[in-house]
């Protein structure tokens, strides 16, 4: 089938039909039903080659995550998949700790025609990096979603951290903690610092006593959540609850305490992060804050492709907050001492 067989069918130009395919956003709402109607009915398929030639653009987007073996960032790659699939676009996706110390430029992504935008989940990629898109036609085609680099003057589209953790502080004092522990994320990240300084706050604000000794250090991974369930163990003082900064560490922690005889929640109480898919079939399901993170990566794929389609509707500071949700399950429960 050709483009004019489909633009006989839909009753327009061969122009139209273009336009349509190329641009949804430039045709009225009868017309692109109309287009899109026509295709289906005649089984036109659009050359892409040839129109990413025609149009120097390469129907592509680049997404940046800083761990590809992570659960976590599933449905973010999903919801953003979804959006750019329907519009004809594909989504590219590597792993930041491919990227040397120094940072690959990302203006050498779109110099070197590998996508159209790029969407970055790490917070700690290099800073040269990202300002090397300043100045340029492309500066507004770089976005956050996730993390984000305080200062960095980029859009961000990320979850509501600190309601997460006072959600989760607020949740085991009301079940009667009042000792309350916290395994961080890694140092010098973003999602470390809000969710930490916010259990701080909210511990404070239940007038909990924060004890230096009841936070451990993490890298967001099961096996920093084992290493926290040692130093845990080794305590003469132990809290009655730990809110955990993600789901793989509260899994790891949670594994090595049952190795060694601590239950969960009857000896100890634990609240983790994200809610990533395995957390109502770990044991015991996990009580989680749960990131909307399909919906975080749908709100992602549309700004930016509203972004490729009206580049002078751009706003700079765009920040876009997700809410998150306490979701209960079995690995809490009022303290037994």
């Amino acid at each position: 089938m050709k483009i004019q067989d489909v633009a006989k069918a839909a009753g327009v130009s061969t122009a139209t039909v273009s336009r349509t395919l190329s641009n949804p956003a430039v045709v009225s709402e009868r017309t692109r039903k109309a287009v899109l109607e026509a295709v289906r009915a005649t089984g036109y398929r659009v050359n892409r080659a040839a129109r990413n030639l025609r149009t120097q653009r390469t129907a592509s987007i680049l997404t940046l995550i800083p761990n590809i073996g992570n659960p976590f960032f599933s449905q973010i790659i999903a919801g953003i998949e979804q959006v750019f699939s329907e519009a004809e676009y594909s989504v590219l996706v590597s792993d930041t700790a491919n990227i040397g110390p120094a940072g690959t430029p990302l203006s050498h992504v779109f110099q070197d025609g590998r996508a159209d935008g790029v969407i970055v989940l790490d917070g700690i990629l290099p800073k040269a990096s990202i300002d090397s898109v300043k100045g340029t036609p492309n500066e507004h085609l770089v976005i956050y979603a996730c993390e984000w680099a305080e200062g960095a003057g980029i859009p961000s589209i990320r979850s509501d951290n600190r309601s997460g953790a006072f959600q989760a502080v607020n949740h085991l004092a009301d079940l009667g903690h009042t000792s309350i522990g916290h395994i961080c994320g890694p140092e010098h990240n973003v999602l470390t610092n809000v969710r930490r300084a916010a259990f701080f706050e909210a511990a404070r604000a239940r007038g909990m006593e924060v004890r230096p000794d009841w936070i451990f250090p993490g890298d967001f991974k099961l096996a920093s959540g084992a290493a926290a369930a040692e130093a845990y163990l080794a305590l003469e003082e132990r809290p009655t609850a730990m809110f955990c900064a993600s789901d793989l560490m509260a899994m790891g922690f949670i594994s090595r305490l049952s190795d060694a005889g601590v239950r969960v929640p009857e000896d100890l109480s634990v609240v983790g992060f994200d809610d990533i898919d395995l957390a109502p079939y770990f044991r015991p399901a996990l009580t989680t804050i749960r990131q909307d993170r399909a919906e975080l990566g749908r709100i992602t794929a549309k700004t930016l492709l509203t972004r490729l389609r009206q580049p002078t509707e751009v706003d700079p500071d765009f920040l876009h907050i997700v809410p998150v949700t306490l979701v209960t399950r079995a690995s809490t429960a009022a303290p037994q001492r």
